[in-house]
């Protein structure tokens, strides 16, 4: 520790004598560091120092500039630190917006969020923060931003990058190895030399982000007065962050990141890189894309986050099935954002109102929900689950991704939608919110969470998380109304509002997390069951989360009848399926590719075709009962 002190004081003498300039957080002067938020951030303006611009590449597509740049962070321990990022804009509109786009972990900046913004009126930077960047001829992956740590200018892959200087806020991977985002502790490359929020990577970034703001603010085609920022994942809780610190933030749009990370193993974590400290200080305009089922920002923690900000303006949206991430509707929602608070085109509906009834003369909870009806809107889903978590308790990383949301069939009165819940047990809560579909008046193209291109026709706009205690139910008398069932799906009409997929363009193909719930337990000796007609020849695949089992199909009229066991499901590595418990995702599809990691490595396959002709007819779904015979017709293909 001495010698990590006497290190960081040579490098400030040394900085005072040669005439080097300042450093941009004064060191400490008593050896104490930061205690409170405030203490944090005092003394640090992003404005005054020059940001020393250079510009890598610069190249137009459909109207659009953009360039490849750097920008001065700050002067860390004597060594200037440079952000690499994207920056666009579209040609000859002043006055822009502007936005600063932060990617997730293991992601990169990438030029398809700031062609699509700027091709809907917006001046966007996305910065890389972690190094990599994904742009037509200027690519920097991790194995190039491995070069440049090691100045290996004479490799044809090399590119000047993000540069953190005597720091390490990288990520995925960092470059030291002990460096870690969830830690304060000192060590050669962070700021200080006593356990201190300096030396965290988020704290880092989130100057990062600050600067970024700056760098807006310097472009004669951008309006400073209209700044937004967005992120996905790590990016979320970094977007969450920046806006907590920066008053020039004028709206948000976190997804799935920002609200569920609150360790308080150690005390300065949690009083200052705490989601729960930042969002205690935002107070503008902010809209949260929240996945029911995303693991990193997790839905229980989203009623705390709402209590939390100070902004009278919110939204959220969440996707029920969803992990980390979503469809066009959903995703839409954070353009949209930017369209009403950046530029005043869009005026978003109220939050629907939300009410739960537990007292009812069926002994079944009731959820109405009121939306608001200036747009016109298309549809009103009602989700509710058991699996949820309480506040306080320790996440349950596996029941968050899976946790089943029942669909509850909602009848309208009036301007309202009501629907009942029926249970399966009243030992344990109940979760339950609506999301309510809006029309668009014409289509809106956007980059996704991972830069894919989607095309959105709707918007989804969510309600309240409401929740029940089980103290809450048994004492307004509510009764266990779904006992456990073996049938697992009767494919009536809607049932697709139980599954879900990530593709807009499959056709056909769901998964769903019904074999998680309680309510279709597998039991010992059952097999999978299914009736599927398919007008063709064709390959099915049913699978059981790392494992699959593809059925040949003959084709014709005839429904064919599927019986699989444990053994018929096979991984990437050809082990078979053990036993039934513990399964979490069911799915039905024309191919898919698994992946299961030995060794050290991953292998991985693909299974299935090509589906040819109409789509399939399912019915019965089920747990079969032990004398049941099978498959009376489709063959399991044992080595796909």
């Amino acid at each position: 520790m001495r010698k990590i002190i006497a290190s960081a004081l040579t490098l400030v003498i040394a900085g005072l004598l040669i005439g080097a300039e300042p450093e941009t957080l004064p060191p400490l002067t008593t050896g104490q560091p930061p205690q409170t938020w405030a203490a944090l951030w005092d003394g640090f303006d992003p404005r005054p120092e020059p940001l020393d611009l250079e510009t890598l590449k610069t190249w137009e597509e459909d109207d659009v500039v953009l360039r490849i740049v750097r920008y001065r962070i700050g002067i860390f321990k004597g060594q200037k630190a440079m952000m690499a990022a994207i920056y666009g804009f579209p040609k000859n509109r002043p006055k822009l917006p502007g936005l600063v786009q932060i990617h997730g972990g293991g992601q990169s900046a990438d030029y398809r969020a700031v062609l699509t913004n700027a091709k809907r009126g917006y001046a966007t930077i996305s910065i890389a923060w972690a190094g990599r960047i994904s742009a037509p001829g200027y690519t920097v992956n991790s194995e190039g931003v491995a070069l440049f740590w090691a100045g290996k200018k004479s490799d044809p892959a090399y590119r000047l990058t993000t540069d953190w200087g005597a720091l390490d806020a990288y990520h995925a991977p960092c470059r030291y190895e002990k460096n870690n985002f969830q830690t304060v502790a000192p060590a050669p490359w962070t700021l200080d030399a006593v356990d201190s929020p300096r030396n965290n990577p988020w704290f880092l970034c989130t100057l990062g982000a600050r600067r970024a703001l700056t760098f807006l603010e310097a472009q004669p085609e951008v309006d400073s007065a209209r700044l937004g920022v967005y992120g996905h994942s790590m990016g979320g809780k970094l977007t969450v962050m920046t806006t907590a610190a920066d008053s020039r933030v004028k709206a948000a749009a976190p997804s799935c990141g920002g609200i569920s990370d609150r360790p308080l193993e150690n005390p300065l974590y949690a009083a200052m890189i705490n989601d729960g400290e930042s969002l205690r200080r935002i107070v503008c305009p902010i809209v949260f894309l929240s996945p029911a089922n995303d693991f990193h920002g997790r839905i229980d923690d989203l009623a705390s986050a709402l209590q939390e900000i100070r902004s009278a303006e919110w939204r959220v949206t969440c996707s029920a099935h969803h992990n980390h991430q979503d469809t066009a509707e959903y995703q839409v929602v954070g353009l949209l954002w930017f369209d009403q608070h950046l530029r005043d085109a869009f005026t978003f509906p109220q939050t629907p109102a939300a009410r739960l009834t537990l007292k009812t003369a069926e002994a079944v909870p009731t959820f109405i929900v009121t939306p608001d009806s200036a747009r016109p809107l298309t549809s009103v889903d009602i989700y509710y689950t058991q699996q949820g978590q309480l506040p306080g308790q320790r996440n349950d990383h596996e029941n968050t991704m899976a946790r089943f949301w029942h669909h509850a069939k909602a009848t309208r009165e009036g301007g309202s939608w009501q629907a009942s819940l029926p249970l399966t047990t009243t030992g344990k809560p109940l979760w339950v919110y609506a999301t309510v579909h809006y029309a668009l008046e014409k289509p809106i193209t956007g980059a996704g969470y991972y830069y894919a291109i989607y095309t959105a026709k709707a918007f989804a706009l969510s309600s309240r998380l409401l929740i029940a205690t089980a103290d809450q139910l048994q004492a307004a008398g509510v009764k266990a109304t779904a006992p456990p069932t073996r049938l697992i799906e009767d494919f009536a009409s809607g049932w697709e509002k139980a599954w879900f997929t990530y593709d807009a363009n499959a056709p056909w193909g769901r998964r769903t997390h019904k074999i998680y719930d309680e309510r279709w337990p597998a039991p010992p000796l059952a097999r999978l069951a299914l009736e599927i007609r398919s007008a063709q020849a064709n390959q099915l695949v049913v699978g059981l989360d790392n494992y699959a089992a593809v059925i040949r199909l003959a084709g014709g009229a005839e429904w064919q009848s599927i019986h699989l066991a444990p053994a018929d499901f096979r991984n990437a590595a050809g082990a078979s399926l053990e036993q039934w418990q513990g399964i979490r995702e069911l799915r039905l599809v024309a191919t898919e590719r698994l992946t299961v990691r030995t060794g050290g490595r991953d292998q991985r396959v693909t299974v299935g075709a090509e589906w040819q002709g109409p789509p399939p007819q399912f019915q019965n779904l089920r747990w079969s009962a032990d004398d049941e015979q099978g498959p009376a017709h489709g063959e399991v293909m044992k080595k796909p």
